[in-house]
């Protein structure tokens, strides 16, 4: 009875699809083709590779990943892939750095440098600034000392927030370390707040460094 059932089903499914009943017996039948097998083997690199990204990676990623491991293939090929996969990429919101934070209430130094880069002697003209940078491990904030007399950087840091303690302050250490102050300093910088803050200036007037600050704009 069931099988007398199942064969009237299918009997009157051809009939309302308008197909043979030996066509739908050949390709119930039929085994999968070489694309199918394919694109099976491909998704599964795709999920790995998206995986493996955090999913970050998108169709372009992934496709320059895909011909680095040998795989001819077209970007419309894995988009429609990871799409038929629900494989989506994580739309990551753009990261909008910010380095110089000069709305604050400390006083703000005279630009005592004026734009002159010249330095005759080491340890006479410092220039410091702060700028973000992207890592392995996320955007951080690179903090640097340069010597305008032979233009080394005699004092970096690198840090995840733009605080004095972590940004101006070891990179002012390490500074000191690699060239002790001989002369008469000045400092020079923006007007950012980790130069300004009464800790780091109230240092540089113990030392007799004169600090100086460039308008917004001047670098």
């Amino acid at each position: 009875m069931k099988e007398y059932n199942h064969r009237f089903g299918v009997e009157r499914m051809c009939k309302v699809l308008k197909v043979s009943r030996s066509g739908f017996y050949n390709w119930s039948n039929r085994r999968p083709s070489m694309r199918k097998l394919e694109n099976e083997k491909v998704s599964a690199y795709i999920r790995t590779i998206h995986s493996n990204s955090r999913g970050r990676y998108g169709s372009p990623k992934i496709t320059e990943e895909l011909r680095d491991l040998g795989w001819r293939i077209s970007r419309p090929r894995v988009a429609r892939i990871m799409r038929n996969q629900g494989i989506r990429s994580i739309i990551c919101r753009k990261f909008r750095g910010t380095t110089t934070q000069s709305r604050h209430n400390y006083p703000v130094a005279k630009n005592l440098l004026n734009r002159d880069f010249q330095a005759n002697l080491p340890g006479h003209k410092w220039v410091s600034d702060i700028t973000y940078i992207p890592t392995g491990q996320g955007w951080m904030y690179l903090t640097i000392i340069m010597d305008l007399y032979d233009r080394k950087i005699i004092g970096w840091s690198l840090s995840r927030s733009m605080a004095c303690h972590d940004t101006i302050w070891p990179a002012w250490r390490m500074a000191l370390i690699n060239r002790p102050i001989t002369n008469q300093l000045i400092f020079h910088s923006d007007r950012g707040v980790q130069y300004a803050t009464y800790s780091f200036s109230d240092h540089l007037k113990s030392k007799g460094i004169q600090q100086s600050m460039s308008r917004k704009g001047n670098c």
